[in-house]
């Protein structure tokens, strides 16, 4: 008999047991290569005991449906490709969740890869959605140039950690006709985890720690790579996500800017050039919160170009709100505002 992978077959067994509830025992069989029914059965007893299928039905007429734990991994061609139809076809159908969680997901689903279609330039992408016992886990990886190298090549930002505080605005896009740039901002705070992988770099983001976008261990494969993790008892909602950042419930008018992404050990924020690539783009919105949590100091040069000169030169000013700041940032930007 064949050494089963049971890791492989968890990526299909949730939609085989759907579309072959009375023989899912052949269907794994056929895949896998077993010779009998009765292996076959053995390791379905295997997967039910750890909770991927459920057995019901008689001992000699048994029927399988799909447990707490479910998976479905597809991969598709990008040219014609409709974000909407996978979702529909492939995925909603095997998932059981309250309708809040599952626009959630749907949501994010549909606007990551419209990202691979629209702006990868790859020829594929691989979509993988799993459930656990706590949490609703997306991967979305296609083999395109990788959103790094695109941001670099559209607006010239060559450096990854300015290009990452450049989308953690929001509003930004390399198809400005045919997106607004708001997909990966308020999937990205939707989710519970976010992390994003491209051009050997990677950034990501935890709800719960309040530390905003920090750099990470990146994947060393081609193009762009998405996971994004819900919990299965959220209370987050798409409606309660804009409003946080919609003045109006609709106009995207409110941000929040990670300042700590574009800093290292060996890297702080001390020039008026690093405080002039802060505030690029935040003329599109009424209001920016400055994240300053992980960033203990700043020079006397950034916060003066920040908080007094770039105002200045602004008529129509955007709100400017510092927060998470530590003492010795606080004393720096009073200072700055205080000449203002």
């Amino acid at each position: 008999m064949p050494r089963l992978n049971y890791t492989a077959i968890t990526d299909w067994i949730t939609s085989a047991a759907l579309q072959h509830p009375q023989r899912l025992d052949a269907e794994l069989a056929a895949r896998t290569g077993l010779t009998s029914l009765r292996s076959a059965r053995r390791a379905l007893a295997h997967l039910t005991e750890l909770q991927w299928l459920v057995r019901e039905g008689s001992r000699n007429h048994p029927r399988w449906r799909p447990g707490a734990l479910r998976q479905v991994v597809r991969r598709y061609e990008l040219q014609g490709l409709e974000e909407d139809m996978p979702w529909a076809l492939d995925f909603a159908p095997c998932f059981d969740w309250p309708a809040p969680l599952s626009r959630l997901v749907q949501h994010a689903f549909c606007e990551l890869l419209n990202n691979a279609i629209d702006h990868s330039g790859g020829s594929h992408v691989t979509v993988s959605l799993r459930q656990t016992a706590t949490q609703v886990q997306l991967l979305v990886s296609d083999n395109g140039r990788g959103v790094f190298d695109r941001i670099a090549e559209t607006f010239a930002i060559a450096d990854p950690a300015h290009a990452m505080l450049e989308l953690s605005k929001g509003r930004l896009t390399t198809q400005p006709q045919r997106h607004s740039g708001q997909g990966l901002f308020f999937t990205s705070r939707l989710a519970d985890v976010f992390d994003l992988h491209a051009n050997a770099v990677a950034f990501r983001q935890r709800e719960w720690d309040g530390r905003g976008w920090q750099p990470q261990r990146p994947l060393r494969t081609p193009g762009t790579a998405v996971y994004a993790a819900f919990t299965l008892d959220t209370t987050r909602t798409l409606e309660s996500v804009r409003q946080a950042y919609c003045s109006d419930g609709v106009a995207f008018d409110r941000t929040i800017v990670p300042l700590r992404v574009i800093t290292s050990q060996r890297v702080g924020l001390e020039s008026r050039a690093q405080a002039r690539r802060v505030h690029a783009h935040l003329a599109q919105f009424a209001r920016a919160e400055l994240d300053f949590a992980g960033v203990p100091v700043v020079g006397q040069a950034f916060a003066d170009e920040l908080f007094r000169v770039l105002p200045s030169c602004n008529a129509q000013a955007t709100e400017l709100v510092a927060i998470n700041m530590s003492p010795a940032v606080a004393a720096m930007v009073e200072g700055s505002q205080s000449r203002a």
